[in-house]
């Protein structure tokens, strides 16, 4: 399983809001669906505990006013009942002491009446990133207990048997961990695999594409922010280093940071602290860091573009993961994964014909697993019957040796072959974004980046 597969979410976040009052209850509807989520209203604690016992929700908005059964009691009730549904309360200005008895209580956070749209707009989204992440951690657990080999690495080479080795053992430490290798060799899968064998599995996972964040605001995103401390800081916001306290921080690309923001990453980390944008104060903080990068960074050093204390107070574990050219008797058992992941369960199991699996053994797959995945979900999907042929394989695999199909093509410059392609695969997904990066062999972020970059936002709606 990829990342990005851990992420994605069958359905839109599922939102219920509890007020008496019918035009409160009409605004927090009006900016849930704004955001994106689906939202169903009721205007009392029975009727809420009624319908949680039909459907599974979310998140829980509630009055902590409300007619019979308080707000309060609500909230003991669904932390009994629900442990996984956040709640989110709304309090009226003056009564900031029953919001800290709720917050006692296990509320995520709390919205003072009257409030503004766009606060409470805020509170959502941060209440969605959390459950999200919560989701994905459990998931992850989940799948760590049920499935063997470490979360979705499949290998039975003697390479692979080497890093299920080197996971085994540095798991259960707290010392950085560096992992190096190609794109597309399942790094995050690693990461991922030494936080949830580890001592704190059931603490936050918090992955950083250092690659994705805009320099302007790689500060306030690792470090967050207090309300005013720059234009439209309208709320103070969490950063990414609090989110992961007593968890694990991953730092994906992390030779892609800027060398001026790597020496405030390198104090943090040394002193177990943070000070969040236009804050006078720091917050203590106990995270364990793993990185990632397919970059050189001694001959980065030696560049100037990434600093050498840095890379000390990293490098302190080093593990380096085998390309798939370097382990290629491991495919057939990879295939066998993809093919059980990318099938319809309702149909009969596919499986792959012998000259099939013959070219994938030849080819040398720059993309690595990453590549071979997408490889067969593109087989599965544009392929008919219950076997895999040569025919539905993509073209440079049907063609291994350079050669291709008859055909004229005009000379394009690579900007123009590259937006063609988002394009082509955009409409053969019928505008699924996430399955389009997929199918490109790229992470959703830099397909978001590329179709600003083209002007291709709304393209496929």
């Amino acid at each position: 399983m990829d990342e990005e597969s851990l992420s994605r979410r069958a359905a839109p976040m599922t939102v219920l809001v509890v007020d008496d009052e019918q035009s409160t209850r009409e605004l927090c509807a009006a900016v849930g669906g704004e955001c994106g989520m689906k939202v169903q209203a009721v205007g009392s604690a029975e009727e809420a505990l009624e319908l949680l016992e039909q459907f599974p929700v979310d998140i829980l908005l509630t009055d902590l006013k409300l007619p019979k059964t308080s707000g309060l009691d609500l909230l003991k009730r669904v932390r009994g009942l629900y442990p996984h549904t956040a709640v989110l309360v709304l309090t009226q200005y003056g009564s900031i002491e029953s919001a800290v008895e709720a917050t006692r209580l296990g509320a995520v956070d709390y919205v003072t009446k009257p409030f503004h749209v766009e606060e409470l707009k805020a509170r959502l989204e941060r209440v969605t990133r959390d459950v999200e992440l919560d989701q994905e951690n459990r998931l992850l657990r989940e799948q760590l207990r049920t499935r063997p080999g470490f979360g979705g690495l499949i290998g039975m080479s003697a390479k692979m048997q080497r890093v299920f080795k080197m996971i085994e053992r540095v798991s259960q430490h707290e010392y950085p961990v560096l992992i190096l290798g190609e794109s597309g060799t399942g790094k995050e899968l690693v990461a991922r695999s030494i936080h949830f064998s580890g001592p704190r599995q059931d603490k936050p996972f918090v992955p950083v594409d250092c690659s994705s964040l805009v320099p302007t605001l790689i500060e306030s995103e690792l470090f967050g922010y207090v309300k005013g401390a720059f234009t439209g800081a309208f709320n103070s916001k969490q950063g990414l280093l609090e989110t992961a306290n007593t968890g694990t921080l991953f730092f994906d690309e992390i030779g892609d940071m800027p060398v001026d923001m790597q020496a405030k990453l390198l104090r943090a980390l040394q002193e177990r602290e943070v000070k969040p944008v236009g804050s006078t104060e720091r917050r203590a903080i106990n995270v364990r860091v793993i990185a990632a990068t397919n970059r050189d960074l001694e001959q980065a050093i030696h560049n100037g573009q990434f600093r050498q204390d840095l890379y000390f107070r990293l490098n302190v574990v080093q593990m380096k993961l085998p390309p798939l050219r370097e382990r290629k008797s491991d495919i057939p058992l990879l295939v066998a994964s993809f093919l059980e992941k990318f099938c319809d369960p309702q149909q009969a199991p596919r499986t792959i014909s012998n000259d099939a699996m013959q070219r994938l053994m030849a080819y040398d797959w720059p993309g690595n697993v990453r590549e071979l995945e997408n490889a067969i979900e593109r087989a599965v999907a544009l392929g008919s019957g219950p076997i895999v042929h040569v025919a539905d394989l993509p073209s440079n695999l049907i063609y291994p040796t350079g050669d291709r199909a008859p055909e004229r093509e005009e000379l394009l410059p690579l900007e123009e072959l590259e937006r063609r392609a988002i394009l082509r695969t955009l409409r053969q997904t019928g505008g699924d974004k996430l399955a389009t990066a997929r199918l490109l062999g790229i992470g959703k972020t830099t397909l978001y980046r590329k179709l600003k970059q083209y002007h291709m936002e709304h393209t496929v709606q």
